[in-house]
Parts: structure tokens; sequence; C-alpha cells
């Protein structure tokens, strides 16, 4: 076998063919146009007898029966291995709503609404309107397209070279705002005599790697950014958010041919608004943690809730990208690959009895208030007491929570992933203590997992932080870091000068 390196890439559209529910918030949302179109994006590699696959995909999470389905229609590929596939999202709220399978069986928070709601119905803000094309068609349709883009990508690896460079560009922002009595919220307002600061700061880093085919026609942009593409995520079109702008400015440059593959890294803290020069959307959207009732208007970026906020983080990414290309990116010789799958227990985060306790109360009293229909502002306010006795129920029945990471050393770079929502601190913990030139992390990759808080968030509370935003809290975090960081290590440890001996002094 070949010991140069191979890459294949290819991009299929995602673009459903009439109107869908749209994943994200506590409402519904039916899409009305397709603003840009949503894509999957798949990247294979091979050396030797290694290999590994990134696709990346415009969905909000990656659950399991979706990269069960794709590893399932990919079993008959020849040399590829199934196993060392990774799906990720790019976390964009105007995509497909599609049938999610969880990792545990486990009691649903609408399941306890039902239980406790005692035959009150629940009113949806699209009242009896309907999607052309319903979740479960949705989830066939990914699977179909997310297959078909690795296939072609396998079948089209050729000899390639790579550089890799870095660019920076303030596009992540904290989104969770701490205050002086030890409380956090997220989106919460920081024109208060109380707001003490930002829970966390951002990484205004950007990992970039160029994929160079034969003579030196760039054919593949690979770019990391730590922020979720969710500028849009209360607006009912369909949209891939700013990375769909970054591919129409590169593409203007290099080609249409072009492929991007876009990766979320650590993020789960992050969104691409300013909270302290905060600027109101457009236009209304239903949410009441983004409403300012001491609104004062700054000179700061556009609406981050708009289309045009999606242009203008799309052009800071794209040009850091064309810079690092045109001025510093660095060829690497790519000639070491090794690709770990890693199956890691991490501890389910608990409920106490006392919070089910409070929480059952507080569902029997806001029910025996309720008339006889309950609304999305019900559902959202509800949906954390709700969420904690579904916890508290599972809990019972198992300890640890089952997480799949994967681990990639392809020459002087790394590559590692998780399944959650991972806080932005994680992140950092891992990149500092790797020994690879440039880490790249890409979270919501292989499960669907939820939020993934630090100690501190824990502490603040508020969604993101409850117990029940997520499967496992800041211990789990701390091992995962741990795991990751001891493997992409190994990796490395190869090339470490050999320690020598001082010699003893002579008497």
């Amino acid at each position: 076998m070949s010991d140069k390196l191979l890459i294949g890439m290819a991009e299929e559209s995602i673009t459903p063919k009439g109107s869908i529910s749209l994943r994200g918030q506590f409402y519904e949302r039916i899409s009305e146009y397709v603003e840009t179109e949503i894509t999957v994006t798949a990247m294979a590699v091979q050396q030797g007898n290694e290999q590994f696959t990134i696709l990346s995909c415009d969905l909000t999470s990656i659950s399991d029966n979706v990269v069960e389905g794709i590893r399932a229609k990919l079993a008959d590929l020849d040399g590829f291995d199934p196993e060392k596939l990774m799906v990720n999202a790019t976390h964009t709220h105007t995509s497909h709503s599609y049938v999610m399978k969880k990792r545990y069986d486990s009691t649903s928070n609408v399941a306890i609404m039902n239980r406790y709601a005692n035959g009150k119905k629940y009113v949806p803000l699209t009242g009896d309107k309907k999607p052309a094309v319903s979740g479960a068609e949705s989830l066939e349709f990914i699977i179909e397209r997310g297959a078909a883009a690795v296939r072609r990508a396998w079948n089209e690896r050729h000899p390639v070279s790579m550089k890799f460079g870095f660019g920076r560009a303030a596009v992540g922002m904290c989104r969770r705002v701490g205050y002086d009595d030890g409380s956090a919220k997220m989106w919460g307002d920081t024109n208060l005599a109380n707001f003490d600061a930002l829970e966390a700061g951002n990484d205004s880093g950007i990992e970039i790697g160029f994929v160079f085919g034969e003579n030196e026609k760039l054919e593949g942009v690979i770019a990391n950014v730590s922020c979720p593409s969710q500028i849009l995520e209360h607006r009912s079109f369909i949209s891939s958010d700013y990375w769909g702008k970054v591919k129409i400015i590169l593409r203007e440059k290099f080609g249409e041919d072009l492929k991007v593959l876009c990766l979320c890294a650590p993020a789960g803290d992050q969104c691409p608004r300013d909270l302290v020069r905060w600027v109101n959307p457009e236009t209304p959207i239903n949410d009441p943690n983004i409403k300012r009732p001491n609104y004062i208007e700054r000179t700061a970026d556009p609406s981050m809730f708009d289309i045009r906020g999606t242009w203008v983080a799309g052009r800071r990414i794209a040009r850091e990208i064309i810079d690092a290309y045109e001025e510093s990116a660095v060829a690497d010789p790519c000639n070491v690959l090794r690709h770990e799958v890693l199956h890691i227990d991490l501890p389910y985060r608990r409920v106490t009895i006392a919070e089910c306790e409070q929480a059952d109360k507080t569902l029997r009293e806001f029910f025996a208030q309720a008339g006889e229909t309950f609304t999305y502002e019900d559902n959202a306010r509800m949906h954390i007491q709700a969420g904690t006795i579904a916890r508290y129920e599972d809990q019972q029945k198992r300890d640890v929570f089952p997480v799949e990471v994967h681990v990639v050393r392809l020459g002087n770079v790394a590559f590692a992933t998780n399944s959650f929502e991972l806080f932005l601190d994680y992140g950092n913990q891992i990149r500092a203590r790797s020994k690879a030139r440039q880490t790249f992390l890409i979270q919501l990759c292989c499960g669907a997992d939820g939020y993934l808080p630090t100690e501190k968030a824990e502490k603040g509370s508020h969604y993101s932080a409850y117990v029940t935003s997520g499967h496992v809290g800041h211990e789990g975090g701390s091992l995962l870091v741990r795991k990751t960081v001891q493997t992409l290590n190994a990796m490395f440890a190869e090339d470490a000068p050999s320690e020598k001996k001082e010699a003893s002094p002579v008497d």
C-alpha cells in the first residue's frame, strides 16, 4: 500500500424540496423559503493502512441514528472503515428537525409534561400548519445524502499535499452573563448594576488547512472556529448561516469547485453576539431572554440575529483564510497518520432527591393553575422541571454515559472530537496541553449529547448549565480532557527527543 497521502472531498445538498420543521428553540418553526443552501461535506483521508473521514453537516446536532444509518450504507465500500467515520454538525438552527434517537431510551421532557398536564392541550405556535417534509423523511434524506458524499469522497481519493495556517476573527463571544451574587444567565442582560463579568472568555483563533491537488491547485479548505453557526437561530427559513457566506466568498476567489470543511470547535458557552455592546434584532423574535427593557443603541456590529450579520461573520472568517493562503500557510509533510477511536464511560450527571421533589411540586402547581391549554412559553418555563424528573427516573438505571471520541494525528497536526456542546474552557485545556503544532477540535460529533458545562457554570446555573441541559457534568469534562490529551500526546511521543543522562561528576 502506498504511503502517499490520499484525500478526496465531496459535497452534497441536503436542502429539502418542501418546507421542514426547523431544529432549535423551545417553539415550533416551519421553513418559509431557502436563504442559503444547506449541505454535507466529506473529506476522506488515507495513508498506508490508516484512514479517517470527516463529514460536516449543516445541522443542529448529530444523533446516533444518523451516524448508524450513514455507516450502514457504507458497509460495502471497498477498503473503507465505517467506524473511522466522524460525523459532525455546524450547529445551524435553520436546518432539518429530523427524528432523533437518544443514546438512552429515557423518558422525554415532553412525555413528562404530558403526564402532568392531565389532559390539558399544548397549542403550538404554528397552529395546525404542518411541514411538507416530515421528520422521518428528513432523517432518511440526511442519511442518504451523507452516505453519498462520503462514498464519492472515498472513491475520489488521490495524491495531495497540505499546508496549514492560522487566522484570527472576532466571531464567537461568551453568551453567559455572571452577576454579583454568583448566579449566571445565558443571554443575560449586562445593563444592570449587578452585572459582574461574562462567565468565560472567547477564542478568536481559526485553525486552517489547505488541500492541494495536481499542479498545486487548491481543492479544499478546512476551517475550525469556536462558535456555533446560529446567528439566524430564531428565523423561519432554511440557511447554512455564516458558513454559507464563507463558502460563497471563498468560491468567488478560488473557484466553484472548492470544497470547504466547516468544523465547530468547543463553543457550548459561545455565540456570535457581543452581550456588552448589545444590538437588538432588526425584527422581533420569540425569545423572552432576548428582550432588553433598558435598550441603548450602540455603535457596534449589526444585528447578529439577522442575515446582514452572517455576511459580517462570513467575511471575517473568509478574509483570514485568504490571508493565510496568500501569506503564512506552512507546508506539512503529513508523513504520519494515526487514528484511535475511544469509547469512554463518563459519569452520568445526577439530580438530587430534593431537586426532583421541588420539580414535581412546581409542575403540579403550574398545571393546577393553568387553563385548558398551554403554549411554547409555558413549555420553555417548565422544560427544566420536566427534565429534572426525567433525569431522576433515568439515573436509577445507570451510572455512566458512554461517548465516542476520535483522536487523529496527521503529520504535525491533530484532530480530536467530542459529542457535546462543550464549553470553551475544555477546548482550551486540550489545545494548551497538546503536543501537536496545531490542534483541530470538533464538537457535536458522533452524538447529540447536550451541553457539557464547567464547574463555574454549574454553580452559576441557568440554561446550558442545568443538570437537564446535558448528560455529563464538570467531572466528566475533566475526564474527557485527560483521556483526549493522553491519547493525543501518546501519538506524538515518538517524536520527543530522548533524554540524555548527565555524566556523573568525577571526584
